[in-house]
């Protein structure tokens, strides 16, 4: 599966300061010493695939990040949010409410949003999400 050498990760470089550089460079050095953990991943997220075709080509994407390995370490955090990402899409596919899990694929997957918090496309059911979030008081 992942072939490509990481060491040149390993010697310090200007693009690499700040705490998110170093947690997805820390992402890429797992998945090279131990290939499995990808493979692992990627087995739990292609469980959700065919409940949402936003989700499936996210998931696509994000197999098809590490196969240009001469610019993943440009590319590291958004291949880290980019997993990060498909995971909390694929948990809310199978487990989660069907609004809530429709919402959170439109506004992070689809490309119908902006990046500013709460920036939705018409047609989700946010009557259903907030009266889920509402509390029932008596």
């Amino acid at each position: 599966m992942l072939t490509c050498d990481f060491t040149s990760f390993s010697k310090p470089h200007r693009v690499w300061e700040g705490s998110g550089n170093v947690a997805a460079l820390d992402l890429l050095r797992a998945t090279l010493r131990e290939p499995q953990t990808l493979e692992a991943f990627f087995d739990e997220v292609d469980l959700s695939l065919g409940a949402d075709k936003r989700l499936d080509a996210a998931i696509k994407d994000a197999k098809e990040s590490f196969a240009d390995t001469a610019t993943i370490e440009y590319r590291a955090r958004r291949v880290a949010e980019g997993l990060a990402l498909v995971l909390q899409a694929a948990l809310l596919v199978r487990h989660g409410h069907p609004a809530v899990a429709d919402a959170f694929c439109a506004t992070r997957l689809g490309g119908d949003w902006g990046g500013a918090f709460g920036t939705l496309p018409p047609g989700l059911d946010v009557a259903s999400i907030i009266d889920r979030a509402t509390p029932k008081v008596g």
